[in-house]
């Protein structure tokens, strides 16, 4: 068997690719963290009252 090492150009689609992942990963944190709703969360349940600040 033949053993192919990683060429340049082999690399440099690795790195590409490596770095759309981490683009469309923090693409995806923003838009979650965006439409997130503001302002205070109440919860009354029989444990009592909760309220959390978003």
């Amino acid at each position: 068997m033949k053993e192919f090492p990683l060429s340049r150009s082999n690399s440099l689609y690795l790195v590409i690719g490596a770095l759309v992942v981490v683009v469309v990963g923090l693409g995806a944190y923003v838009v979650r963290e965006e439409t997130k709703p503001k302002g205070v969360e109440m919860s009354i349940s029989s444990d009592g009252v909760r309220v959390e600040e978003n």
